[in-house]
């Protein structure tokens, strides 16, 4: 089993500032590594057709660029977790103020929750921001989650792994149904066969 957790959105509690409203953190779940492949070859391949470069990154693509990649994913086999974060629901002083805290801890709420479909599951995180946070939530997942349910945690370069990309498109056409755009669940309906669960934080 292949698990690419991803998240979109920010730590920031100053909503009238510029902070996000919602936070947004997905796991995209290949049970079969092959077909995993199938589809990072497949992204590679629309990825050359259309020049895309360095990476598809949903917040620097085209319209219709979204369309072409959303289109390309109906043929392969994978699900989708989701859990959509409120700030307004927040109450916690703790992770108001601690973003490393709050970051772990609802990676943490959507790796438990969804615990009965992790076996040996092998979990690939975008390797961008900083290493001690990296490595202090690779320890931190490894002691909150039983040993038998992940066996391996991996960050990689989301400009040299396309399944990290995959994560950050669907991530981010979950988070953009939760804007007041006008094409705001567009993208969302797309991929909306592919979610087993959307978990809304309350």
């Amino acid at each position: 089993m292949l698990v690419l957790i991803d998240e979109s959105g920010d730590a920031g509690f100053k909503l009238d500032k510029g902070s996000s409203s919602y936070f947004v953190v997905t796991m995209t779940v290949f049970s079969d590594f092959a077909e995993a492949e199938k589809c990072s070859a497949a992204i590679k391949q629309l990825q050359t057709a259309q020049r895309i470069f360095p990476e598809f990154k949903f917040s620097g693509c085209r319209d219709v660029i979204r369309d072409q990649f959303f289109e390309t994913l109906k043929a392969f086999d994978f699900r989708i977790y989701a859990m959509v974060v409120p700030k307004n629901s927040i109450y916690s002083r703790t992770l108001k103020s601690d973003s490393e805290k709050f970051y772990n801890f609802f990676v943490r709420q959507l790796l438990s929750y969804h615990a009965n479909l992790l076996q040996n599951a092998h979990v690939k995180i975008d390797e961008s921001g900083d290493k001690k946070f990296k490595r202090e939530l690779a320890n931190y997942i490894r002691r909150m989650i039983p040993r038998d349910q992940i066996k391996k945690i991996t960050f990689k370069k989301s400009k040299n792994d396309h399944l990290i990309q995959l994560a950050d498109m669907v991530t981010g056409a979950i988070a953009r149904a939760y804007t007041s755009k006008k094409d705001h669940a567009r993208w969302h309906n797309m991929i909306f066969s592919k979610i087993d669960n959307l978990w809304k934080f309350k």
